[in-house]
């Protein structure tokens, strides 16, 4: 542990860091890129552009400093990116570098704001949590190689079969090319897609929900496609997937990853509140429950634009109909004509508060929410306003943003 001064003058300049978080994210990621443009293979070059990963970073680094005397109090922030970075395929090897460009930015940013006393302070607290982090990843990699069908690094998977689930999202079905055991996961985990697109310079990093039950001989990722909207460009990989990768095709995935995980063999009441795309780890949930556990109650609450939309609804309310112990509710915001003949839906508009207690009575259960940010920031706030305890709300945050707000909600 580091000495007391250390702790006291790094939590003391955290504030100011803060109050500088933009610049500093944004100074740092130019300095490492331009230092290792090796690096752009490992980050998400979209977020890049929209600079979400350099607020998330800012954002990491000040929350570090003013919890470096107790960091359980950030435990699930540090959980969550071991297991990305262990993910994506950091090593040790990188956080002297990463490190060499942070404190190089604060520098810059703050000019004669620091001193070499605040400099050296900051740099010490860097090393520690570089080590944390570490040790973490470290376990995860050992956990990851060592299991059953595991392995380190990326390997290589067969699109054995593409099925469309709606207007805009697939679903790939992925077998291992070496025909060899795959890893088992844990619902709600995901696989992260290395993507080696023709014509572009670098390697695009995503992370897929896996969207089906383990125990399977291969993987499902259900993918949303991003069109071209309010100025963004279309998605680059997503399309690539959509449009260009077929069956027969190879792609690589790193072994499963994740701690939005729930235990699917608990008795508690389970609530699974999604919104978009983001039903695809809450499938993994829901159709392992119904498999293993069908004596649970399970209540599945999803909100879309649309039916045409909506992946995998009529599975969702077959299974919900075959199970006396399992209730499904959807709201869409716009409902085409075909939704009202069919009665597809339980509530035109969005998801709101009172509508949640009339379906949430008591709220003594347990709560996994996914989808985008504003849907996942409404959707807890509303939760907590019910009297859930927050130890009992659970949310998967893929954008470096989305874990940033959704941690501030809790804060």
């Amino acid at each position: 542990m580091m000495n007391a001064q250390t702790i006291e003058i790094v939590k003391s300049t955290a504030p100011v860091l803060k109050k500088h978080s933009e610049a500093i994210g944004k100074r740092f990621y130019q300095l490492l890129f331009g230092n290792h443009p090796e690096l752009y293979n490992l980050f998400n070059q979209t977020n890049q552009r929209r600079g979400i990963q350099q607020e998330a970073l800012a954002h990491s680094v000040y929350a570090s400093g003013e919890h470096l005397d107790h960091l359980e109090a950030i435990r699930p922030i540090i959980t969550r990116i071991a297991h990305k970075h262990r993910a994506i395929g950091i090593v040790p090897e990188q956080y002297p570098i990463v490190g060499e460009n942070l404190l190089q930015a604060v520098q810059d940013v703050l000019g004669n704001q620091v001193n070499d006393e605040i400099m050296a302070a900051w740099e010490e607290a860097y090393e520690y949590l570089a080590d944390v982090f570490i040790q973490i990843e470290g376990e995860l990699y050992e956990q990851a190689e060592s299991q059953p069908g595991g392995w380190r690094g990326f390997r290589d998977f067969v699109v054995d079969r593409k099925v469309k689930e709606s207007d805009v999202i697939t679903s790939f079905y992925l077998k291992p090319a070496d025909g060899k055991a795959i890893a088992s996961y844990q619902p709600g985990q995901y696989l992260t897609l290395r993507a080696r697109i023709p014509g572009e310079k670098y390697d695009h990093i995503r992370h897929y929900s896996l969207s089906d039950q383990p125990g399977r001989d291969y993987y499902r990722i259900s993918v949303k496609r991003e069109d071209a909207r309010n100025g963004n460009p279309p998605g680059i990989v997503s399309n690539y997937l959509h449009h260009q990768i077929g069956v027969g095709d190879t792609l690589s995935f790193s072994a499963p990853a994740g701690d939005f995980v729930l235990d699917p063999e608990d008795q508690t009441p389970l609530f699974l509140i999604s919104g978009g795309v983001g039903l695809t780890p809450l499938v993994s949930m829901f159709n392992t429950v119904t498999d293993i556990n069908p004596g649970r109650h399970l209540t599945y609450i999803h909100a879309a634009i649309n039916g045409k939309v909506h992946a995998m609804g009529e599975h969702i309310s077959r299974l919900a109909e075959q199970n006396p112990n399992v209730q499904s509710y959807v709201c869409y915001e716009r409902p085409t004509p075909t939704d009202r003949e069919a009665g597809r839906f339980d509530k035109e508009g969005f998801i709101d508060r009172q509508w949640l207690k009339s379906i949430i009575t008591p709220p003594d259960g347990v709560f996994y929410v996914c989808g985008p940010i504003p849907f996942m920031n409404v959707i807890v706030r509303a939760l907590k306003e019910m009297g859930v305890p927050e130890n009992r709300i659970h949310f998967e945050a893929f954008s470096p943003l989305s874990m940033l707000n959704a941690e501030k909600e809790t804060a």
